[in-house]
């Protein structure tokens, strides 16, 4: 056996050493199940077992980064959810007749909590894009009833 077949063996043996560690440890069998709910989209599920795997091994990269976008994709999620109800909100009080200035108060309110929070949102470049495209969509839209309400 030569130099260069010893090093390919040598080299085979500890990436398999590493794989069987690698699938055969609790903590990294919950972050792989982890990534797999941060893929389908269930953030939660995927925030709540990268936890559980960071706390067994807290030296868990792939779980301490899986919590980290799991949480910036809630939050993400959270955005979204509260824009969809505003605009409803919004598009109830438009809709009728006359707007009144407490209406008009309360429009400008929403419309500013919403501009401030994307403002506080923090996309990386792991984060769903289509997250991220959702929420900058809904930021314009405030953006634009903000600049309405204020002339």
């Amino acid at each position: 056996m030569n130099i260069k077949n010893l090093f390919i063996f040598i080299a085979v043996f500890i990436v398999s050493f590493m794989i069987l560690f690698f699938l055969t440890n609790p903590s990294y069998e919950k972050s792989l199940e982890a990534k797999y709910h941060y893929e389908m989209g269930d953030y939660n599920k995927a925030y709540t077992l990268a936890s559980e795997a960071f706390s067994e091994d807290v030296y868990n990269r792939m779980a301490s980064t899986i919590m980290a976008q799991s949480k910036t994709s809630m939050k993400y999620e959270k955005y979204i959810k509260e824009a969809k109800q505003y605009l409803r909100e919004i598009n109830e009080m438009i809709s009728q007749d006359t707007i009144d200035d407490a209406q008009r108060a309360r429009i400008k309110l929403m419309s500013e909590i919403m501009v401030e929070s994307y403002i506080k949102l923090a996309p990386s470049v792991i984060t769903n894009k289509e997250l991220v495209s959702q929420a900058a969509k809904y930021h314009k839209q405030f953006e634009k009833i903000l600049e309405k309400v204020d002339r």
